[in-house]
């Protein structure tokens, strides 16, 4: 069995058109089994009851941002090894810095296409 048909991924990001183009990408690649939340404290919720492999998340959410999402996800066990692709349109140095200092896996800059999901993805999880 393929890692992509294996492979459960949420995407987090409070503007349903983000995560609509952010499905549409995964299910183009052939993954299928996502899930998404409109802001960090469902996701939370929703992770605590259905794990995932990968988590995409939008920083710039309002009420718990992507690295907040992030730290929250790490300091927790059941969720601290939990890959985590970061999507931002404010890649700063600083933004970047604490991501990783936190545990970031991967980011990507909005905007983006397809196959550059795709290779941040890779970049986590191996070939799909």
């Amino acid at each position: 069995m393929a890692l992509r048909d294996q492979l459960r991924v949420m995407v987090v990001d409070d503007m349903s058109t983000s995560r609509g183009l952010i499905t549409n990408a995964l299910d183009s690649f052939g993954i299928r089994n996502v899930a998404s939340a409109g802001d960090g404290p469902s996701a939370l919720q929703k992770l605590a009851t259905t794990p995932v492999h990968l988590v995409i998340s939008d920083y710039n959410m309002p009420g718990m941002d992507g690295l907040q999402l992030l730290h929250a996800l790490r300091t927790n066990g059941p969720t601290r090894g939990i890959g985590f692709l970061l999507i931002t349109g404010r890649a700063d140095r600083e933004i970047i810095d604490m991501g990783k200092r936190l545990g970031m896996n991967n980011f990507l800059k909005k905007p983006f296409d397809p196959n550059g999901l795709r290779s941040a993805i890779e970049a986590i999880v191996g070939k799909l």
